[in-house]
């Protein structure tokens, strides 16, 4: 089976690079559909779907001419997100590729982070790639390839890297084709558990993992607390491929709380919630938020204890107040958005919350984690939801090897045989 390219691009103002690029591709033994997604309707034989047809098929023939440059890029990226997911659905795609600037971009990405899942080929061939990707990434797996020129006019540098750009993204698609042809083979039948980690989480993380794997039928999906990783991890449960969770480094709450630069947003811990899967909360890292360099510290930050974790990374000691609020952060989540309220427990580690706030290490505060985990025992207390409070430090193994084993219990697994 040849498989076929989705090739997204902006014909009125990219025709050229286009359709040099669907030729590229088309060398790698693969079909290519070009959808124009521009504003005004361009006539060529190699396009496949029009402007001019999206909005005639997703738009209801609405008149688009008019509009400002920025609701032209959000209305395409909507009618080409319907078409390409009815393409994805039929079966009938195994990759979707994109070139050009940041307008064409941002068009490109919402339509793969939209129509296609993660592990479905993406590939972006952008004039903004070695810049602030995050935004066009998002907790998606889109590969950026920079163009270091501009996409405007072919010269030997662009089709060198439009060259490099469709023999990537043709081999995507032969082993997109292949795996899918022998999907039942590579489907694990072991039961799917996420864990978010941290660099001051990642013994603990390590001990969970090889317990989980090594005594039951459990492959773990390991999550850097970041800010795109808790939202990774939620995304992959929304899209009902990951059974259990064992959030153990929720940090990303302090950075959302705080300004701190790995934020997940407002609705870290929802989707776990609302899913009903087994469920295991702790605190790891929350007594931290994270900011870059030294000097990038906020002002009003300055008198905080701050520890410089590397040269790019710097934590701010969590305060009382902050901690407090990250508590009544976690019950209000849980509170608000519990499936099934037994499913879940939080557990709370007395010992020590992180590999520095352990008793004499620089981010000890017994104030501010006693009123964490108050806040946490007296906001659930009566939700059905159970708090274990636990003397160890997280990073013990002791106590990694009992939370791995409170949520087997909640999934109801049993032992490999030996």
């Amino acid at each position: 089976m040849e498989p076929t390219v989705v090739l997204l691009g902006t014909c009125d103002t990219k025709l050229e690079e286009l359709v040099h690029l669907r030729q590229e591709i088309l060398r790698h033994t693969v079909n290519v559909t070009l959808i124009d997604v521009g504003r005004t309707l361009t006539q060529h034989d190699d396009i496949t779907i029009s402007c001019e047809e999206l909005v005639r098929d997703h738009g209801a023939g609405k008149d688009i001419a008019e509009l400002p440059r920025g609701e032209i890029i959000k209305t395409m990226a909507g009618y080409a997100t319907i078409a390409v997911k009815s393409l994805f659905e039929k079966g009938s795609i195994h990759a979707i590729m994109a070139a050009g600037g940041s307008g064409g971009t941002s068009l490109a990405a919402e339509v793969m982070r939209k129509a296609v899942p993660i592990g479905f080929p993406k590939l972006i061939v952008s004039t903004v790639a070695s810049g602030d990707t995050g935004p066009i990434v998002e907790e998606t797996d889109i590969t950026l390839m920079y163009s270091v020129v501009d996409v405007a006019g072919l010269n030997q540098v662009l089709r060198n890297i439009l060259s490099n750009a469709a023999a990537a993204i043709a081999g995507m698609a032969h082993v997109y084709v292949s795996r899918r042809s022998h999907a039942d083979s590579l489907t694990t039948k072991k039961q799917r558990v996420g864990i978010t980690m941290f660099g001051v989480t990642t013994p603990a993380v390590d001990a969970i993992r090889k317990h989980l794997e090594s005594n039951y039928d459990i492959e773990t999906y390991i999550f850097h607390a970041t800010g795109h990783g808790g939202k990774s991890m939620e995304r992959l449960i929304r899209a009902g491929e990951i059974d259990a969770v064992l959030d153990l480094t929720t940090t990303e709450i302090c950075d959302h709380l705080t300004g701190g630069v790995m934020s997940a947003g407002p609705h870290r811990l929802e989707a776990a919630a609302k899913a009903g899967i087994p469920s295991i909360i702790s605190v790891g890292a929350t007594d931290m938020t994270n900011f870059g360099p030294m000097s990038t510290v906020p002002e009003r930050y300055k008198d905080r204890k701050l520890y410089e974790h590397n040269p790019v990374v710097t934590l701010m000691r969590t305060s009382k107040d902050e901690a407090r609020q990250v508590g009544e952060f976690i019950v209000q989540r849980l509170r608000n958005y519990a499936k099934d309220a037994n499913a879940i427990q939080v557990w709370l580690p007395s010992g020590g919350i992180s590999a520095i706030a352990v008793p004499d290490g620089p981010f000890a505060d017994e104030e501010a984690d006693a009123a964490l985990f108050d806040a946490i025992k007296n906001g659930l207390s009566g939700s059905g939801v159970e708090v274990v409070v636990d003397q160890r430090a997280i990073n013990e193994e002791s106590f990694a090897h009992d939370i791995a084993e409170a949520l087997v219990a909640k999934m109801g697994m049993s032992r490999k045989a030996a």
